[in-house]
């Protein structure tokens, strides 16, 4: 089971890097036709054969990319120990108090997120029928990335309940930047 773990962590993580090199690249992309493509000697050379008004797709396949990059990391590649918590009072109390203040937590996070899936679904079923402007898809396979963060991360908080009655709250998920365990 650790190894199928493992090799989807990777996976995903290589999905997210593509993401992200795609990105990039299109950013690059975007940065040639305003610089060069506007430049008076490309504009009296090449100008008729390409149109830097074409790439305007560049700008929102940007924003979708980032958009996925943000929802889908934070689903898949992001650990729990990574994000900021305000942990102050979880810290302070006994060990037997810090399991329900986990299993709580974990359980807020879990029913806010997973509850939450058909409310959005209702809200953005409209976006089946929008198409986006510049690209060749609707918009609800846009945004689709949203429902699998919602879903992925809520079934995470799941087993995280799970895991904290099995095994206690373990404040393995604080760590100084150094290296060392608060």
């Amino acid at each position: 089971m650790k190894r199928l773990a493992a090799i989807f962590a990777r996976l995903t993580e290589g999905a997210a890097a593509m993401m992200m090199a795609a990105m990039f690249a299109t950013f690059l992309i975007q940065i040639a036709v305003r610089y060069i493509a506007g430049s008076d000697w490309f504009m009296l050379h090449l100008g008729h054969v390409v149109d830097a008004s074409s790439f305007g797709w560049t700008l929102e396949f940007c924003l979708v990319l980032w958009l996925w990059i943000v929802f889908w990391g934070n689903a898949f590649v992001v650990r729990e120990r990574d994000h900021v918590t305000f942990d102050i009072l979880y810290l302070w109390v006994r060990p037997g108090a810090r399991k329900w203040l986990a299993v709580i937590g974990a359980a807020i996070i879990a029913a806010a997120l997973l509850l939450s899936i058909g409310p959005t679904w209702d809200k953005l079923k409209i976006l089946r029928l929008k198409s986006s402007a510049t690209l060749p898809v609707k918009m609800l396979p846009i945004y689709s990335v949203y429902f699998l963060f919602l879903g992925a991360v809520g079934l995470r908080y799941l087993w995280r309940i799970v895991q904290v009655l099995r095994h206690g709250a373990t404040d393995d998920t604080h760590h100084h930047p150094q290296g060392g365990v608060e």
